[in-house]
């Protein structure tokens, strides 16, 4: 398989390259092409020919599969290449397929295994159906079953609003397959059209949608349709835990992709921002654009290190599910809300022309209309703060371990782990290595007020956890538990970006004034701080912003190549 022996820095430059210059009116595979397809409703042909011979699936494989799958933070620093530049394609090339096979790497048999890798590593896509549109992340009332049968199981039941299942090679289904209530009453399998009798399966017209217009959205009605045994994927009964043990990678994961959309929203207010004058000035030049540009890039690096951290986590601390599962939720939840926000914050920079269909500021609309769809996936903010809500008073109640620096750092910079170690993904643990990284001790002068008070704060929140009655462990808790976690969720993007700053060897990120921006915006979220960032952070902080603009660089953890 091609760039196999590659580095996931080396991948990502080298798919970055072939896409070739994103400005550029003349490029097939610039903005102006991407937006064309997305306003006929379709995929960019162009692109996915490009992803095809870049064999982007076998990402999604792990390596002793055949793939390139070794680190999440590496498959997400790939897939940020794609979302930098179009939002749809990155979901309706096969980023679902991802999020499918996982269950299949995590419970399913080495057969099943193989049998997957096959078809994604032959071009293949596979579909993975959790909802239903009448329980929406509720889907331990999912009302699609899968009946025992002789030799397996009679599937009936219509699964809606599923990415690429009418050209999906496999369908990772999760079925009823019990009467009672509870997660034990529901299963995964693992089945494709080839698997099914024709006249058993009817495709469902596909969904038209206001962002990401060339996805492919439709459904699947099932009708007495027979399966083999052999399709179930871990034990009868599992599939709550398989599903949620998946979420600990994918809410982990897609939110950091997410990050090069808004990349490319930066970076188009910015180019507006340093071409438009206004009173005889800049538009960069004036104090509200250029709080504006300085808090976007501040949140932007927050949220990449809260995605690193997650990632990481998964991959490193695998048994300590309490904290990876926590960690997933706050990236789900966190990470698209501040994003979300910072799109809006930078639209108003941009004016009218943020409606413009046409032009080359026409992709930050795009974007903006494209970057929900990535906040809901299969799970929606109020849905990732009631899986947070039960993990937090044995978070409160774990010893705070000491914060590896390896959590903080991107994987590439030293040697790879040996794959993901999808057997010990748990759902039972205790110990936290984030939090423990929010402490004044040890940081520079300028930031210690900050993160003394940051530090109280969680303090605060793990004291109000460990009170919190049993009725408000639950998803069906109070408004005052969602807002506990919600506020945890702020606290532990502060942990992550310390703990990045602190891992940092040298350059702009073991420096202060990214950290301090950072810190401030989430105080201010917490009602700590108020006013915009101090100009002793974000004097340096523009110079930067404008520095890896000039120089075509990202403007995310990693400050690379930009085409």
């Amino acid at each position: 398989m091609p760039y196999t022996t590659l580095t996931a820095a080396d991948r990502a430059a080298e798919l970055a390259r072939s896409f070739g210059d994103f400005w550029d009116p003349s490029n097939p595979l610039g903005s102006a092409a991407l937006l064309a397809a997305d306003e006929q409703g379709v995929l960019s042909a162009d692109g996915e020919a490009l992803l095809d011979r870049f064999g982007l699936a076998a990402e999604y494989v792990p390596a002793e599969l055949g793939g390139r799958l070794t680190h999440l933070d590496g498959l997400v620093r790939v897939m940020r290449e794609v979302f930098r530049r179009d939002v749809g394609l990155g979901l309706g090339h096969g980023i679902t397929s991802f999020m499918a096979a996982f269950n299949v790497w995590t419970a399913g048999s080495p057969e099943q295994q193989r049998h997957l890798a096959d078809v994604l590593l032959d071009g293949g896509r596979a579909s993975v159906a959790y909802h239903e549109l009448a329980h929406g992340n509720d889907f331990l009332r999912n009302e699609f079953a899968a009946r025992p049968a002789a030799g397996g199981y009679l599937l009936e039941g219509v699964k809606q609003v599923i990415n690429n299942a009418d050209r999906a090679r496999a369908w990772v289904l999760f079925a009823r397959t019990g009467d009672g209530p509870g997660s034990r009453s529901h299963s995964v399998l693992l089945a494709g059209p080839d698997d099914v009798p024709a006249d058993r399966v009817q495709r469902l017209a596909r969904y038209r949608t206001s962002g990401v217009r060339g996805c492919r959205l439709t459904g699947l009605a099932f009708h007495g349709c027979p399966l083999p045994a052999s399709a179930l994927v871990g034990a009868e009964g599992r599939g709550g835990e398989v599903a949620l043990r998946s979420f600990q990678v994918t809410r982990s994961a897609l939110p950091g992709m997410a990050i090069g959309t808004v990349d490319t929203c930066l970076r188009s207010v910015l180019r507006f921002a340093l071409d438009r004058r206004l009173y005889r000035r800049r538009v960069f030049e004036l104090p509200h654009a250029a709080a504006v540009l300085t808090a976007a890039f501040a949140d932007l690096l927050l949220c990449d290190s809260l995605s690193l951290a997650a990632t990481r986590t998964v991959q490193l601390r695998p048994e300590q599910a309490s904290v990876t599962a926590a960690a997933a939720a706050a990236v789900k939840y966190l990470v698209p809300r501040l994003l979300s926000r910072t799109v809006r914050d930078l639209s108003v920079v941009l004016g009218a022309r943020f409606y413009l269909r046409e032009g080359e500021h026409a992709v930050f609309g795009k974007h903006l209309r494209d970057l929900p769809v990535l906040s809901l996936g299969h799970a929606g903010p109020t849905a990732c703060l009631a899986t947070l809500i039960p993990q937090l008073r044995r978070l409160a109640t774990a010893p705070q371990l000491d914060p590896l620096a390896a959590l903080f750092t991107p994987a590439d910079t030293k040697a790879p782990p040996p794959g993901i170690p999808f057997d010990r993904l748990t759902l039972s643990a205790t110990g936290d290595p984030l939090t423990a990284a929010l402490t004044p001790e040890g940081a520079p002068a300028s930031v210690r007020p900050l993160l003394t008070d940051l530090a109280a704060d969680l303090s605060a929140v793990r004291d109000r956890a460990r009170a919190l009655p049993p009725a408000d462990r639950t998803p069906l808790a109070s408004p005052e538990a969602f807002a506990l976690a919600a506020r945890y969720a702020e606290l532990l993007g502060a942990a992550a970006a310390t703990g990045v700053a602190r891992s940092a060897r040298s350059g702009f990120l073991s420096e202060s004034p990214w950290l301090g921006a950072a810190l401030h915006r989430t105080a201010c979220r917490l009602g700590l701080r108020a006013g915009p960032v101090p100009d002793r952070w974000a004097r340096p902080l523009r110079h930067e912003l404008l520095t890896r603009y000039e120089e075509l660089c990202t403007f995310d953890l990693y400050d690379s190549a930009a085409l």
